[in-house]
């Protein structure tokens, strides 16, 4: 079946109680045992719960992948990768430009475990072979496209490049999704996910997701650490979840759609500079219509000259786009980043992220235009 129809009806698998076609929640902590004291179903639901389990089935068939794993948040989904494989004088890749929080945490990672962290441009190739060490290297983590300037790195490149220095990709497609990119197919070892964003969609729920292109010792390390932490998805969550992922293919195209809209838009506008991949003028369009499908996502960045004060007075001026953090959810959502991470981002002071909802383009352009043209 196609990617639509299996997230519409998460795995077509009914209730096999009851015939429900909603997929139930089933909330116990343990589970009995029959006469001989062996176990009928799940031990406990710290290893296995059958409604994140069914969460986990669905996004493995979506990415491609082998098997998934959700825990507690996109942040201990991450920080789980790192710290399952990595050991104190291991190596470690990262983006220069990427999720802020997970960039702070590496480098404290890196201080206290004695991990060598190198930040790189993987847009640049030539930088991500400079810095490999072979033997030494043992992840390679790249984010595409990157938030929040959306620069769009070459996976399939990269991943020959970790590959042939004897270390893992690992992706964070947080922004792409499966409707947008499949990075296992691309030669990724690992996809991550921030749950908490697109998948489930709502803006109500905090999970994160792992899916491994193979079973082997990381992904191993991965689990057994899961299980001893115990950073699981609770059942509550992973039935938000999966209720938010049978809408991910129509939630997704109609506001990549609505960006692509926006962008173009926008970008006819006098003094304003817009990052998007779907625009010709992206300095990564070309990797980024070869690797992304349905569209370039929901994503964008404009910088509207000024500094932070100006930009922070286009948000003030805005009376449809909601000043928040996030992304990925039905509604419209405006951050400048730079308040956001401080001083020491990269993040330019004039840029405004937006994360494009479900709400109509016109309603969502207008209010744009107006308040730009206050500055």
């Amino acid at each position: 079946m196609k990617p639509e129809t299996l997230a519409a009806q998460a795995l077509h698998e009914l209730d096999a109680a009851t015939g429900a076609i909603v997929p139930p929640i089933q909330l116990a902590t343990t589970y009995a045992r029959d006469a001989g004291y062996q176990l009928i179903g799940p031990g406990y639901t710290r290893d296995e719960n059958p409604t994140p389990a069914h969460a986990e089935r669905l996004l493995a068939a979506l990415d491609g992948g082998i098997e998934a794993l959700a825990f507690a948040s996109g942040m201990a989904a991450a920080t789980a990768v790192f710290r399952a494989v990595c050991r104190p004088g291991d190596h470690v890749i990262a983006p220069l430009v990427g999720y802020f929080n997970l960039r702070n945490w590496l480098e404290k990672l890196s201080a206290r475990w004695g991990i060598a962290l190198d930040l790189v441009d993987t847009t640049d190739l030539a930088a991500v072979r400079a810095a490999l060490r072979p033997g030494t290297t043992r992840i390679v983590w790249i984010e595409t496209p990157a938030n929040p300037t959306w620069e769009v790195s070459d996976i399939a490149a990269l991943a020959e490049l970790a590959h042939g220095a004897g270390a893992l990709l690992a992706v964070d497609s947080t922004c792409a999704t499966p409707v947008h990119t499949r990075p296992l197919a691309l030669g990724a070892d690992l996809v991550m996910h921030s749950a908490t964003k697109f998948l489930a969609g709502h803006s109500d729920v905090l999970a994160g997701m792992l899916v491994t292109a193979q079973h082997g010792e990381a992904w191993a390390r991965i689990r057994e650490l899961r299980h001893d932490e115990g950073a699981c998805l609770g059942p509550f969550e992973a039935y938000l979840l999966l209720r938010g992922m049978r809408t991910l293919y129509a939630r997704v195209e109609r506001s990549s759609r609505t960006a692509q809209v926006l962008a173009d838009r926008l970008a006819a506008l006098p003094d304003v500079v817009v990052r998007y991949p779907g625009l010709a003028s992206h300095p990564q369009h070309a990797v980024a219509a070869r690797q992304m499908t349905r569209g370039f996502g929901s994503m964008l960045s404009i910088q509207v000259g000024g500094g932070a004060e100006a930009a922070l007075g286009v948000i003030r001026r805005l009376a449809v786009w909601v000043p928040a953090t996030s992304l990925g959810g039905v509604e419209s959502l405006v951050e400048h980043r730079y308040t956001v991470e401080g001083p020491d981002t990269p993040t330019p002071s004039d840029l405004l992220r937006l994360a494009v909802g479900l709400e109509h383009e016109d309603d969502l352009f207008d209010d744009l235009r107006e308040a730009l043209a206050g500055r």
